[in-house]
């Protein structure tokens, strides 16, 4: 599906995962300044969206998902997976209710799977589950100027790692964008979105997720994982990670070598001494660390050494630490907040 955003001067479409939007308008490193420091909109039109209505759609969500849902009151958004029965990520959903319903997106082209499987949960439950992608689209407006009203005629909001995504109206998307365009904010392509969220240290699911994945490895038992609730699939593996081992592997930040004439590419070999340990996600250019990726590589890596990504010589930064699990109370380590559009604390 080709957003009409594409339309815009300057724009040039993305590849890969991120066909159908722009990858950039020209001058991805300004576009990044825009996200980090002012107020920038990112169309992510490429995603799918889900509207799931009826009474018992978040107690239901609730016993689905690791996330606590049941009590999630109007216009309140959390981040949410669903497991295998062994404890690997199936699905990655960053949702919203607004009363009525709850909005969900996702992964481009991942709808259709996480569609068959809730509809095969439903058994006799008020619930309603909906693949509006062709209706609705995905619009992200981030940066340190980014306005908390500024809706755009959006008819949901979610309150995001990274921003505020806006669900608007499909055939509404380019007036989306002129107001806020109007509203003082500059178009931003994937590019320069993804090299801020590598820099943040935030996985994708598909990215820097494997069918091996646990939420642990990436971090995000800290952000869409609630520890304390009842029993869903794969919930005896976030236990069992959590309070009595390690998870085989653990999330990286590497820094590439800048005299490289390339990026390393998606699931390119991470090694050690000529021994494979790990595998590349996202990479990107970041306007002021240069070279950057995510990477999955084993626990037991010490954490100093030097790598190699695809080839390319790379340090490493912890993002998860070795020692996460086993009850560990881990803080992940970010970047100083004006490398990624935070104010510095």
């Amino acid at each position: 599906m080709t957003s009409p955003i594409l339309s815009q001067p300057g724009a040039v479409e993305a590849d890969g995962p991120d066909t159908g939007v722009a990858a950039h308008y020209g001058d991805p490193y300004a576009e990044q300044r825009f996200l980090a420091l002012s107020l920038g909109v990112v169309d992510r039109s490429h995603r799918s969206v889900l509207r799931i209505s009826g009474p018992d759609r978040l107690s239901w969500l609730h016993s689905l998902t690791t996330q606590h849902l049941e009590q999630l009151k109007p216009g309140e958004s959390a981040e949410a997976l669903v497991l295998s029965p062994q404890g690997h990520v199936e699905h990655h959903l960053t949702l919203t209710d607004d009363g009525t319903a709850t909005w969900v997106h996702v992964e481009p082209g991942t709808a259709p799977g996480l569609l068959d499987f809730l509809a095969s949960m439903k058994f006799m439950l008020r619930v309603e589950v909906e693949d509006v992608t062709a209706e609705f689209a995905v619009l992200t407006l981030q940066g340190q100027a980014c306005p908390a009203d500024l809706d755009a005629g959006a008819v949901a909001q979610i309150r995001a790692a990274d921003g505020t995504d806006l669900i608007v109206a499909r055939s509404g998307l380019q007036e989306a964008v002129t107001a806020i365009l109007a509203a003082g904010g500059g178009l931003a392509g994937m590019w320069a979105y993804e090299a801020l969220r590598i820099a943040a240290g935030r996985p994708r699911y598909g990215l820097d997720t494997d069918h091996r994945t646990l939420p642990h490895e990436v971090g995000w038992i800290d952000t869409a994982v609630h520890l304390n609730k009842g029993c869903y699939r794969g919930q005896e593996t976030v236990a069992r990670v959590h309070n009595v081992g390690r998870p085989p592997r653990r999330l990286v930040r590497l820094h590439l070598d800048g005299s490289a004439d390339r990026l390393p590419g998606h699931d390119g070999q991470v090694q050690l001494d000529d021994a494979a340990i790990g595998f590349v996600g996202s990479a990107g250019r970041h306007y002021e660390l240069g070279p950057i990726a995510l990477a999955l590589v084993k626990r037991t890596v010490p954490v100093e050494a030097t790598l190699t990504a695809d080839g390319i010589a790379a340090s490493q930064e912890v993002i998860v630490s070795p020692d996460a699990g086993a009850n560990v109370q881990i803080t992940l380590r970010r970047p100083r907040g004006d490398l990624i559009g935070r104010p510095r604390e």
